[in-house]
């Protein structure tokens, strides 16, 4: 598997941005083994894992993303990870929360802290605002992918969800 590394990069969207950044990673013989890749706002922004067998890829890799950001106006930056832990998925259950309502400050901040402090990890979180086709009001929509551990019930998560709810004004689901 080799040492792994992350690679967050991000430029304005235009054609061929994903073949600039992974062309870097190919031509240093990385292997890519995660991405998660999407537009925000007229940004295009990738979130890459990957693994080499070269103990002195770190160095060449920084060179190269300095040469995106001049050559093709794409900030890159790598950094090395740890070796992996092994997680033991045993002991948690999973589940899916979406959250929906005006647009606001504070919901991300506010669900995401309710989150923590209950010992609740996130797994992926999606969000988006757009507006409303009926008032032309500004609705974010947020799904969150949690990590709940076992000795938590899913029904003590979706009540104490409320609370939250009930101080952003938003509409909570979870679908188990």
């Amino acid at each position: 598997m080799g040492i792994r590394y992350i690679m967050t990069a991000f430029g304005k969207d235009r054609v061929g941005i994903v073949a600039d950044v992974t062309r870097l990673l190919y031509e240093n013989d990385c292997n890519l083994e995660d991405t998660t890749m999407s537009m925000l706002a007229d940004e295009f922004t990738l979130s890459l894992l990957f693994s080499s067998q070269n103990e002195n890829i770190e160095e060449k890799l920084a060179k190269e993303c300095r040469r995106l950001e001049l050559e093709k106006e794409i900030s890159a930056f790598v950094r090395p990870l740890q070796a992996m832990q092994q997680k033991n998925a045993r002991g948690y259950k999973t589940c899916t929360l979406h959250i929906e309502g005006l647009d606001q400050a504070g919901i991300v901040y506010k669900t995401s802290q309710f989150l923590a402090d209950n010992n609740l990890n996130i797994l992926t979180l999606n969000s988006t605002a757009k507006a409303s086709p009926e008032s032309g009001a500004t609705i974010y929509s947020m799904d969150i992918h949690i990590q709940v551990p076992e000795e938590i019930s899913l029904d003590e998560v979706e009540e104490n969800l409320t609370t939250v709810a009930d101080e952003l004004h938003v509409d909570v689901l979870m679908s188990r």
